[in-house]
């Protein structure tokens, strides 16, 4: 494929609201992760959570679009000049040259679960200013952006659970080499609610403490929260030399379990390895992996196995970023792709933060410490429920 250019990304979570604070967080190692203490929740496990949420206010002319997911939104775009450049995009390519691309999971889900503690005890009917199609649907989210910036492009939301902000930039990549675009807003939003608290809990898979993934006494995930913005560009004629480049996409579905990835990693390897080949690489040329890393026991394993498959056993360093973050679920992958664009552009490969003792039975080069190193290829997974995986590689213009 040909690459993109990165030309403005943005990523809030729970360890920073816009760039800076997501650097200085990761450089200090530190994690955002808190007990858990949202809303009604009830469960012996921490969470992620982005402070100052609640307090966002919708634009009048967008009352209608106002759920949490949608205020993580807005938080999230008015990061690090975002919009200031989103409009300088538009005024130059026109804003029906622009595609809106996002990822989300449960979308605004939370409003729907509002809605229902407020049922009519007589009739059973939920309350008349609920709005279903502007908040919990998952369509939701990309159609508040686009009316944010009064974009014009094609729009669409992917929704398949933790690769959905990693494969939106497979799909901005093929509208844009199709000519339908010549731009592209892509990332992902997710944001905590009890459907996927309780969900997660009631399949054994939360950490009674903050995760830790590849540790060798790893109990679950950390479910988190954020929101994550890229602008994507065709490649102009010269560019800067800390320039961050989108090179490489692979994709695949293996469809082996509805929550279990595949035993072997077969799906994960295939996404690595057309990566790969889409980027023009070969696997000694990645520097960084930033890994999927739920910390789960067998997701970690499964990631494990896949990634010796492609690259040998203990050959490339890595880290999963989820022990910062938690796992933003939807957000995840534009997330992750935010930070490794960071690792790029900074000269330095992540840690895998509250991780201890890596599990001697995972064939991984695990970094549990920043690592002062430029990566020039960083890969960055995401792997979902169903078997829908998607690698990135990113890499630096020279």
């Amino acid at each position: 494929m040909r690459p993109l250019l990165l030309s403005h990304f943005t990523a809030t979570s729970c360890i920073g609201q816009g760039l800076q604070p997501t650097l200085a967080a990761l450089r200090a190692e530190r994690s955002g992760l808190k007990r858990c203490d949202f809303d009604s929740v009830d469960l012996a496990t921490w969470t992620g959570t982005v402070e100052g949420v609640d307090n966002e206010v919708l634009p009048a002319a967008l009352q209608a679009y106002d759920c949490r997911n949608n205020r993580l939104a807005q938080l999230g775009l008015r990061q690090d000049h975002f919009g200031e450049a989103v409009r300088a995009l538009a005024s130059r390519v026109g804003r029906k040259r622009i595609g809106v691309f996002l990822g989300t999971s449960t979308s605004g889900i939370l409003q729907t679960e509002i809605a229902y503690r407020q049922l009519d005890p007589a009739t059973g009917q939920l309350p008349a200013g609920f709005r279903y199609a502007e908040t919990h649907n998952p369509f939701s989210v990309t159609s508040f952006v686009r009316h944010f910036f009064q974009l014009e492009g094609p729009a669409m939301t992917v929704s398949s659970a933790c690769s959905s902000s990693a494969k939106v930039f497979a799909s901005a990549q093929r509208m844009m080499a199709a000519g339908l675009i010549d731009a592209a807003l892509v990332g992902g939003v997710d944001s905590l609610c009890l459907t996927t608290l309780y969900g997660f809990n009631s399949l054994d898979l939360l950490s009674s403490q903050p995760c830790q993934p590849f540790d060798a006494a790893r109990k679950g995930i950390s479910i988190g929260e954020g929101a994550a913005f890229v602008l994507l560009e065709k490649l102009p004629e010269s560019l800067d030399a800390d320039a961050i480049l989108l090179r490489g996409i692979g994709e695949s579905s293996d469809a082996h379990h509805m929550s279990s990835p595949h035993p072997e990693g077969l799906g994960a390897i295939a996404a690595m390895r057309h990566a790969l080949a889409s980027a023009g690489l070969q696997p000694g040329q990645i520097d960084y992996i930033n890994l999927h890393g739920t910390a789960t026991p067998s997701n970690d394993a499964t990631e494990g196995k896949a990634v010796a498959s492609v690259f040998g056993k203990h050959a490339l360093p890595g880290s999963s970023t989820k022990g910062a973050t938690g796992h933003t679920l939807g957000a995840a992958g534009g997330l992750e792709a935010v930070i490794s664009a960071l690792a790029l552009q900074q000269g330095f490969m992540p840690a895998g933060v509250n991780t201890h003792t890596v599990d001697p039975d995972l064939p991984v080069n695990y970094l549990l410490h920043n690592r002062e190193q430029a990566p020039q290829h960083v890969l960055s997974n995401s792997f979902g429920f169903g078997g829908t995986n998607c690698s990135l590689v990113l890499a630096r213009a020279s």
